[in-house]
C-alpha cells in the first residue's frame, strides 16, 4: 500500500516512538473501557464532546471506526524523573497532543477522509460547548483512543508494540484510521 508507506514516513517525521497497523474490524470495542472512563480519573467525563458520553455509545464509536480499512496505531514515549512525576506526565501529554496535531496537518493533504485519535481530553477551547451547543471545531479535535472503548494494552499486544516502555517513562497512544 503506497499510501501506508507515505503515512509511516509522516508519523516517523513527527516524532512517533513506535507504530503498528491493524484492520479496525480486528479491534475490540469494550464496555469495560467505557466503565473506566465513568470513574472520571481524568476529570473530563461528561464535560466534552470527545469524551463519554458525548462521543457516543460504544456501538456508535465502533461503527465510526469500521468506516475505515486501516488503523495506524502510534505512540509517544516520554521520560519522567520518577514514577510520581505528575508534571512530567502533563508535559508528556502536552507534547503528545502537539505531535498529534502535527500528524493531522501533515496527513490532511493526502487523505480525503480519516479519523485521528489522540489521548486524554480536548484542549481546543477554554470551555467546551458540551452539552449545550455543537462542538466548535469538529474537524480539528482528536478523541482519546480509550473514549472509543478500545483497550490500549490489548491493542498494543495485537500489533506488537510496547504498552510499557521502561522505568520512569510514560507512553501515550493515538491512531490514524483511513
Amino acid at each position: 500500500m503506497e499510501i501506508l508507506r507515505e503515512l509511516e514516513k509522516i508519523i516517523e517525521g513527527c516524532g512517533v516512538f513506535e507504530y503498528g497497523v491493524i484492520a479496525p474490524k480486528r479491534v475490540s470495542f469494550m464496555q469495560e473501557v467505557r466503565a473506566m472512563c465513568e470513574v472520571n480519573s481524568c476529570g473530563t467525563y461528561g464535560t466534552r464532546w470527545i469524551c463519554p458520553p458525548g462521543i457516543g455509545s460504544i456501538q456508535e464509536c465502533r461503527e465510526r471506526c469500521l468506516e475505515y480499512q486501516t488503523m495506524l496505531v502510534f505512540t509517544g514515549k516520554y521520560e519522567l524523573e520518577d514514577s510520581f512525576d505528575y508534571e512530567g506526565m502533563i508535559e508528556g501529554i502536552d507534547r503528545f497532543k502537539k505531535m498529534v496535531r502535527m500528524i493531522d496537518k501533515a496527513v490532511n493533504p493526502l487523505l480525503t477522509t480519516y479519523l485521528l485519535l489522540g489521548n486524554e481530553g480536548c484542549d481546543r477551547c477554554e470551555t467546551c460547548t458540551y452539552p449545550v451547543s455543537p462542538c466548535r471545531f469538529p474537524q480539528r479535535v482528536h478523541p482519546p483512543i480509550e473514549s472509543m472503548g478500545i483497550m490500549v494494552s490489548e491493542l498494543a499486544k495485537q500489533i506488537g508494540i510496547k504498552y510499557i516502555n521502561g522505568k520512569n517513562t510514560i507512553t501515550y497512544f493515538g491512531a490514524l484510521l483511513f
